[in-house]
């Protein structure tokens, strides 16, 4: 724990450093330092506000894992918590104009499932679906990475599914045209397909990927889906440097089971999108091991991968924190806290990799309080 200690003094000495003005040349003046000193003492605890949002299900037990963690490691954050549900007696207009007005504010945020109940109630569009509309959420990433020291059926894969989340199929436009029948409407747009394939070519040429998959119907679906692709095949041109495929879903759901090696990044509308994150998501493991992420171009939110409330393990203490602890060291990298991030992802993945703390869905008997505090252990 000397070493912890260490780096929580560190912190406290960058911070008070930094909200000084130290970082900006050493013809900074004392007394300028002396009458900035009363604001440092305000924002060593809190240096960067993150609203969080513990949702249904265990959300609320993975949210504690990560404070708990975060404690432990002297994370320089200060959550700043909110509770929004369908389910639980929390859902007004109030609450989620609340919520929004902490995140717009944070511009950082980490979330767990909200649950969206199947019953229509006179709203079409979830709580969830309209955080990511009106904060114009609009890129979902979803890295899906094998775990070292846990074997799945498929090994050292390593794969990126990026997903528009604000139009398509999840548009809430439904209507019933005659008695017995049904519309639900699609939505695709240029102006957002082209988008999020710049988006996945950036992250490619960023993250040193060399190849992106447009995933799409486009085939049955000609205008809609043959909208995207028209769009992915343009903005490819752009980037020589990227491999550029195409495939049809039912396809791609099939290759990823048989050789998803084969894959880098792929990019694809909505709903395909929520598809296969869940898919891929069961090749390393299991919506409890994948972390994922979603940006517009202010705001950055952080959650699991596979978006599932587990609400049949509420109480029992047998979630496993992994995906979220790993989306909360994504939420520090996108912080500049590097150090933080990485000392925290190590831990995590050395857990995994001696196998002595595992919960059930990897196979194991520990809980979630047993994995934190083994995750808490590895830190020192």
């Amino acid at each position: 724990m000397a070493a912890l200690s260490n780096v929580r003094w560190l912190t406290r000495a960058v911070l008070a450093a930094r909200n000084s003005g130290a970082w900006r040349g050493l013809g900074t003046s004392t007394a300028h330092a002396a009458s900035q000193s009363q604001a440092q003492d305000v924002r060593v605890e809190g240096a960067f506000p993150v609203t969080m949002l513990p949702g249904d299900g265990v959300g609320p037990e993975l949210m504690h894992a990560v404070k708990e963690v975060f404690k432990a490691a002297a994370v320089p954050v200060e959550f700043k918590e909110h509770h929004l549900s369908e389910v639980q007696n929390m859902a007004s207009e109030e609450k989620l104009e609340q919520v929004l007005s902490s995140m717009k504010e944070n511009k950082v945020a980490i979330i767990g499932k909200i649950y969206t109940p199947m019953e229509y109630k006179g709203e079409l569009a979830s709580y969830d679906m309209q955080l990511r509309r009106k904060l114009d959420l609009f890129a979902n990433v979803v890295h899906v990475k094998s775990l070292p020291g846990y074997k799945t059926r498929h090994n050292n894969l390593d794969l990126v599914i990026i997903r528009e989340q604000t139009e398509g199929e999840y548009s809430s436009l439904e209507h019933e045209s005659a008695k017995g029948v049904i519309e639900c409407l699609k939505i695709v747009t240029r102006t957002k397909s082209q988008r999020i394939a710049k988006f996945a070519f950036d992250y490619a040429t960023k993250k040193g990927r060399s190849k992106v998959t447009a995933v799409h119907k486009a085939n049955i679906m000609k205008l809609g889906d043959g909208l995207f692709l028209q769009c992915c095949e343009e903005v490819a041109e752009l980037y020589p440097k990227i491999k550029f495929e195409t495939m049809i879903i039912d396809n791609c759901c099939m290759q990823l089971v048989q050789n998803p090696y084969q894959f880098d990044v792929l990019v694809m509308p909505n709903l395909y999108g929520n598809i296969i994150d869940n898919l891929a998501a069961g090749l390393v493991g299991g919506a409890g091991v994948v972390p994922g992420e979603s940006y517009s171009a202010e705001y950055a939110v952080f959650e699991t991968g596979a978006r599932h409330p587990f609400a049949q393990a509420v109480g029992r203490n047998i979630a496993n924190p992994t995906a979220m602890l790993l989306s909360a060291t994504n939420m520090l990298r996108h912080l500049n806290l590097e150090y933080h991030s990485s000392m925290i992802a190590d831990a995590v993945k050395k857990v995994i990799k001696v196998g002595k703390v595992r919960t059930s869905d990897m196979g194991g008997y520990a809980t979630c309080h047993d994995f934190t505090e083994a995750v808490i252990t590895a830190l020192s």
